[in-house]
């Protein structure tokens, strides 16, 4: 069974930092992409920043120069750095991985979510 548990959330300032991490748990063959996706309430969910296996990233405009993706394989973990934070960074952040199990294809997991709240 694999997991993907989510920590580091919590309430900043504006123009304060956080930084999450995603560790993937369970019969895990190999990673592909990792990636960070977040949900404004009343928004559909949608990607903030995403790494490849080779550890290529490519960001949502919005926070680009702001937030900072990056992955430790030996310990199937992603992180994302989150500067210069604004109240329009409000929402839940998700993390989504490719993962190969045992004996089966590979699928898109997901963690269960972290509030990130910015006050102004």
């Amino acid at each position: 069974q694999v997991q993907l548990v989510e920590s580091g959330g919590g309430l900043v300032q504006a123009g304060g930092s956080l930084r999450l991490s995603c560790a993937a748990s369970g019969s895990i063959v190999s990673i592909n992409s990792m990636a960070w996706y977040r949900q404004a309430p009343g928004k559909q969910r949608v990607s903030v920043a995403i790494i490849t296996s080779s550890g290529s990233t490519n960001y949502e405009d919005s926070v680009k120069g702001r937030f900072s993706i990056s992955r430790d394989n030996a310990k199937n973990t992603v992180y994302l750095q989150m500067n210069s934070l604004k109240p329009e960074d409000t929402a839940v952040y998700y993390c989504n991985a490719q993962i190969l199990p045992p004996y089966t294809q590979w699928r898109d997991y997901w963690g269960q979510g972290t509030q990130v709240t910015v006050s102004s």
